[in-house]
């Protein structure tokens, strides 16, 4: 997860540094139970049952806290880590080592209109926590929006955790640009500006 995604602009951060991303890190999780019991509010938004086997991919995983939150929930999900930081997934392989089986790690960066190369779609969940605003870009994040939307099976969802606020119009805005991506649900479940949750349906149930 990561709020790694500060207001520095990315090129300012060394997420390919391991001592920077150790460092980073012990910052960043003194945060962590705050943002736990909003991460299972969200993942609560997902109607499948506790014992499914779905497929579920963490966009912007880093040290896997997010999906930590997805298999104490949905503890035989079949789980793919995303991020473009191996530091930042040697952190989450030790977090999530009981549930190593489970999962696997797939290094890509959101910016190459290639990412989504090696994962294995279709997915019923897509999860992410303060990631893909790191993007800035509003075509970069409309393209990422486009790319989960063909990600996910027909009857999947895609839950988001994110600074929505640093563009105008916040949350809604992000909801419209989802819909533009194909999505035809959108709810805002959840909001404390800058900070929101999302929850996107592929179909209307």
């Amino acid at each position: 997860m990561g709020n790694r995604f500060d207001d520095r602009p990315i090129g300012e951060h060394d997420w390919h540094s391991r001592e920077y991303v150790d460092n980073w890190i012990e910052r960043d999780v003194t945060r962590d139970n705050v943002r736990r019991p909003l991460l299972q509010q969200m993942l609560t938004v997902a109607s499948f049952a506790p014992e499914a086997e779905i497929n579920v991919l963490d966009i912007g995983a880093g040290y896997g806290l997010v999906s930590e939150q997805v298999l104490r929930i949905f503890p035989h999900a079949r789980l793919t880590l995303q991020d473009y930081s191996a530091p930042m997934f040697e952190h989450a392989r030790s977090r999530l080592r009981l549930h190593r089986n489970q999962i696997s790690y797939v290094l890509s960066d959101l910016r190459d209109p290639g990412w989504t190369g090696e994962l294995q779609a279709p997915f019923d969940l897509i999860v992410s926590g303060l990631a893909i605003h790191n993007l800035r870009e509003q075509f970069l994040i409309q393209a990422c929006y486009r790319s989960i939307y063909e990600l996910l099976r027909p009857t999947g969802i895609f839950l988001d955790y994110d600074l929505f606020g640093l563009v105008e119009g916040g949350a809604a805005t992000h909801r419209g640009w989802l819909h533009t991506a194909g999505f035809e649900i959108t709810e805002c479940t959840w909001q404390e500006p800058p900070l929101a949750i999302i929850a996107a349906w592929v179909k209307n149930a």
